[in-house]
């Protein structure tokens, strides 16, 4: 095991700001269960296809699953590696991956479960069930705190092996949700990181699972490519011989690569809102899918004057989204009424929504005794976020805060957090929709006592922080459905009133598609690609 990441380790296998803002394309099966799925060598379209994606953010990040954030190594993840349980990439619901079954009692406080006959590694090994526990140990692991922990640690007592292909997780208290939370946790083979250097080599690309397709080749700044595993044996077999996953952040060539007649590429995400009806022109299917992502201000409350909480009101009162949606986002955005978006189960309207209202924002200002306000602005260079900033900046000198902008890249933007703790406000991208959909793991990816975001706003060990990780706590382990939403909205109210790490606006990304090639393709409201279910298109 690793020590405890630093933040420079963190920002390398994650990169969690600006990767995390795409929405993309996930593939459905055309006909029958995910069991039926025939193979490349069969009924994938007779020759067996050989798919190109086109991906609109970096691949310099880390494939180990129990650390990365990064978009592009998520999705690739997806493919390589399994879970006891995985998730449909659309419906989030849960089905056996190397698991034989999902649980028979999800009230109960310990789940057994049987691995999957002739599972294998990509290097013939057998999975067995020390590599279950192997995994959930480093997961769990109070030194090592992995990116994941804080989905796990709160409910899981420990992973067991009761035989070679048996194990069982023992629980703190029931908890259901944990069906879809297996998911996030990919089985690691034992023998192969359980050697000394391995996390850093998957910090680099090393990735070795059981899943569909084995990673055949990775390089950073350009590709990664993916080949069929034969001897996969589980739920959904690979339709594609070979995937070529290009990374293009630039937006011009990333649209070449999907249109005109001798394009290279079936996929293509991260679509900017200008090329869309260009593709539509050239034949593509152009869809979005709405979700947690989103654009968010974090103040520094360690810096007045941002220490109080009438200035953070205040700045978010004067913002205007409708502009900001109208000019920014060419309609593809949605003011924000919570934390949570709209589509989420767990949304309602918080007692604080930040309506644009700049008469408001200066009476908070004077009221907190705040005048000739500069703020430095710090951001990331997402290509959809920058044609925000303006809006903001123009809100903001608006109400008397002389606002300078400083985009750049993620890494900069750490390393300046780090180096200088006296920066005052960030706003960035993010979308917790990668891990899950229910709303205390999207809080706990932002808001957690030790967790990344809240020690940048130095905001973690305050009265107010105390309170808001208590009630979550709380919420966490309460059993009954409409008492655990009650303690839910009571925390996303505190959120809101608090306003130290808050959406600005939730945004709808696209992804395009050649029907003629690819069948059953679906938008999904998270980064990556999902080509677990994909065929070819019928010749």
């Amino acid at each position: 095991m690793q020590h405890r990441p630093d933040r420079r380790a963190f920002l390398r296998i994650t990169g969690a700001l600006a990767a995390a803002g795409a929405v993309t394309a996930g593939l459905g099966a055309c006909t029958g269960p995910p069991s039926t799925i025939g193979t490349w060598g069969d009924d994938a379209g007779g020759e067996g296809m050989d798919l190109t994606v086109v991906i609109g953010y970096g691949n310099d990040q880390s494939w180990d699953p129990t650390q990365t954030a990064s978009a592009f190594a998520m999705a690739g993840i997806q493919h390589v590696y399994e879970g006891l349980l995985d998730t449909d990439p659309v419906t989030r619901e849960p089905y056996p991956a190397l698991a034989t079954a999902l649980p028979a009692d999800r009230n109960a406080t310990t789940w057994e479960f049987t691995l999957r006959e002739g599972a294998t590694w990509h290097d013939g090994e057998p999975v067995t069930a020390d590599d279950v526990v192997f995994t959930y140990r480093r997961i769990l692991d109070p030194e090592v705190r992995p990116l994941t922990r804080s989905f796990f640690a709160t409910w899981l007592r420990e992973a067991r092996a009761t035989g070679d292909r048996s194990v069982a997780l023992d629980f703190h208290f029931p908890f259901p949700e944990a069906a879809a939370r297996l998911g996030i946790a990919k089985i690691l083979p034992r023998h192969v990181f359980s050697r000394e250097g391995a996390w850093e080599q998957a910090s680099g690309g090393l990735a070795v699972g059981s899943g569909p397709y084995r990673l055949a080749s990775h390089q950073p700044k350009s590709n990664s490519t993916f080949e069929a595993y034969d001897a996969y044996n589980g739920p959904r077999p690979p339709a594609f011989r070979t995937m070529n996953w290009l990374t293009i952040v630039d937006a011009a060539p990333r649209l070449a690569m999907v249109s005109g007649d001798s394009a290279d590429a079936q996929i293509a995400e991260n679509i900017p809102y200008a090329g869309a009806e260009r593709l539509r022109d050239d034949g593509l299917e152009v869809r979005g899918g709405a979700g947690m992502n989103h654009a968010f201000v974090m103040f520094n409350t360690g810096n007045p004057p941002f220490d109080d909480v009438r200035v953070r009101q205040a700045l978010l009162y004067a913002i205007d989204t409708d502009q900001l949606i109208e000019v920014g986002l060419r309609g593809f955005g949605r003011a924000p009424t919570s934390f949570l978006d709209e589509g989420n189960p767990a949304h309602a309207p918080a007692a604080t929504v930040y309506t644009y209202d700049p008469e408001r924002a200066r009476a908070l200002l004077d009221a907190a005794g705040v005048s000739d306000l500069s703020v430095t602005l710090m951001s990331v260079n997402a290509s959809w976020l920058m044609d925000c900033l303006p809006t903001i900046k123009e809100s903001w000198d608006a109400v008397g805060v002389s606002t300078t902008l400083e985009p750049q890249e993620t890494s900069a933007l750490f390393s300046k957090m780090d180096q200088n703790q006296g920066y005052q406000a960030v706003v960035a991208v993010s979308n917790p929709n990668q891990f899950g959909l229910d709303a205390d793991l999207i809080m706990r990816y932002n808001y957690t006592a030790d967790g990344l975001w809240m020690r940048y706003a130095r905001w973690h060990d305050s009265e107010e922080a105390a309170g808001l990780f208590a009630l979550m706590d709380r919420a966490t382990r309460e059993s009954d459905p409409d008492r655990k939403l009650e303690l839910t909205h009571q925390y996303l109210d505190i959120i809101a009133e608090q306003a130290v790490l808050y959406p600005v606006v939730h945004n709808e990304l696209l992804t395009a598609w050649n029907p003629d090639r690819v069948t059953g393709v679906r938008a999904l409201a998270y980064p990556g690609v999902n080509v677990l279910q994909a065929r070819a298109a019928a010749s």
